[in-house]
């Protein structure tokens, strides 16, 4: 068997090489792996020595040849191609090994491999009589099969011509991507179409419930994604607990995500929020003191913290961990790292809490959601404007420190299911109404759990008030301000509400829906 190498990735090349060689198979390798080969001392003919035409164009073209092409793609179970080898004395090729350039980490024109891919996808389409290798993890399984049986099975060949059409396909997706960020696409907000590559990082032990099946994929490539990019939670370490579902992750990305943006907001010190079913149920920030935003955190709503997600942008030592243990039980905690001291109290209290060390998250990129037939796709909705763009409509103004409650109201606001409301009060979050028909209900419902913890801090809408009955469901938390996006025909009505129950109201143009 004739076997052609080209690899840019040349991780374990030497020994599978050797060892093919050592089970018969004559090596037929390209410009660098030529190069590899023959100082491991590994015997092998180089492409030129069959194609009899030397590369060309700085080695944009060497494997693109009849000579190469034919051996590739002749199917042997028909007369006439073996005729044609025969006639033009091609000898088949029965394995390539080929990795492309590494277009996702070094984005150029230059990285663009033409030649890999093309042998590539004509190798896995001639899979009856071809086996193709691109991933280095194979190399073990070929040889094992090659060894036992003299020859790779059909269906192992199946499965590696899959694995080849799917590492072209994510290419083109990368160098798509690229191009549609260096500015090559039509000037629209979307492109004309969009192109995702999905790799499996790990199967789950289920879905949102027990009867689903799940898995959680990484994004090779994605529109507004970054090459090479990684989620925080595939480089999160994971120090105890039981293995990660589904929900475990959905929830953790929403309270590590908020988490960061309360600290950006606030510029300064550390931060806290508890996430219940993606929906936050406490959050606090503090000057210096994470163990403090942690406990005002939890305070806002510690029935429904139990069983929640727990976020924290500050290392937890060993006195936050005993305050962990001390309260409610978590499902998840994400940090960005642990004292050993720290570990040693969690893994012993709390042995099925599932405790991550994670880096920060990354910008989100575009939203896309399901729905019958295709995908609604939309930007990610980041809070653009900042209380500089507010406008205070009423005739009472705002105290710094209700700025400061305001903004972080209305953060944690555009993080909750629609219809929310959202109360704070000193750097803390005291009451949540969400997921509600009815904004007057949600209103209701945030008043409920800050049972006047509220009193003098601010209160939050997502949308504006349609009617003055939710302005005034909020004002009965004893909040001093209120923020809303503004925009309703009634909002002179609201307005006048406002001055005359002596609130300050501020519009900030920006509506934020989450369904």
């Amino acid at each position: 068997m004739r076997a052609l190498v080209s690899v840019y990735d040349k991780t374990g090349l030497e020994a599978f090489a050797r060892s093919l060689h050592e089970l018969g198979v004559e090596l037929v390798a390209s410009g660098n792996t030529s190069r590899a080969l023959g100082a491991a001392g590994v015997p092998h003919v180089t492409v030129e020595s069959v194609t009899g035409s030397p590369e060309m164009l700085s080695g944009r073209v060497k494997t693109l040849h009849p000579r190469i092409h034919g051996g590739i793609l002749a199917d042997l179970d028909q007369e006439g191609h073996r005729a044609d080898l025969a006639a033009q004395g091609i000898e088949p090729i029965g394995l390539v090994v080929c990795n492309l350039y590494p277009f996702t980490s070094e984005p150029s024109v230059e990285m663009i491999d033409v030649g890999g891919p093309t042998m590539v996808r004509a190798a896995a389409k001639n899979h009856a009589h071809v086996t193709v290798v691109v991933d280095p993890a194979d190399y073990g399984p070929v040889l094992d099969e090659l060894r036992r049986e003299g020859e790779v099975s059909a269906a192992t060949r199946r499965r590696l011509a899959r694995a080849a059409f799917a590492h072209t396909a994510a290419y083109d997706t990368a160098i798509v991507s690229w191009l549609d960020e260096t500015g090559a696409g039509p000037d629209e907000p979307f492109e004309p179409t969009l192109h995702l590559a999905l790799e499996r990082a790990r199967s789950l032990r289920y879905g949102e419930n027990p009867h689903q099946q799940a898995a959680v994929y990484r994004a090779a490539s994605a529109p507004g994604l970054p090459a090479g990019r990684r989620g925080w939670w595939e480089e999160a370490v994971q120090h105890g607990g039981r293995e990660l579902s589904y929900l475990n992750l959905f929830d953790a990305d929403a309270a590590w995500r908020l988490a960061h943006e309360m600290l950006r907001l606030d510029g300064t010190g550390a931060a806290a929020v508890v996430v219940k079913h993606a929906n936050p149920c406490g959050a606090a920030v503090d000057p210096a003191d994470v163990e403090r935003a942690y406990a005002r955190a939890m305070e806002a709503d510690p029935l429904s913290a139990f069983g929640g997600i727990v976020a924290l942008t500050e290392r937890v030592d060993r006195r936050l961990a005993e305050a962990i243990v001390a309260n409610p039980l978590a499902d998840v905690l994400v940090a960005p790292g642990y004292d050993e001291d720290a570990l040693e109290l969690l893994s012993s209290k709390r042995k099925n809490t599932r405790t991550l060390a994670a880096p920060p998250p990354s910008p989100p990129a575009l939203a896309l959601r399901q729905i019958d037939g295709g995908y609604l796709v939309q930007e990610p909705d980041l809070l653009r404007r900042g209380r500089d763009e507010w406008r205070v409509v009423t005739a009472r103004g705002l105290e710094e420190a209700e700025w400061r409650d305001a903004e972080l109201a209305w953060l944690v606001c555009a993080r909750t299911g629609s219809n929310a409301i959202v109360l704070a009060k000193d750097g803390q979050v005291v009451g949540v109404g969400c997921g509600q028909q009815s904004r007057v209900d949600a209103a209701g419902l945030a008043a409920r759990k800050a049972a006047g913890r509220a009193e003098g801090g601010a209160g939050a809408s997502d949308a504006f008030f349609p009617f003055r009955d939710g302005l005034d469901a909020v004002a009965d938390s004893g909040v001093a301000v209120v923020v809303q996006p503004g925009g309703s025909l009634r909002d002179d009505e609201v307005v006048a509400a406002a001055d005359e129950r002596n609130l300050a109201m501020v519009l900030t143009g920006e509506r934020h829906f989450r369904h």
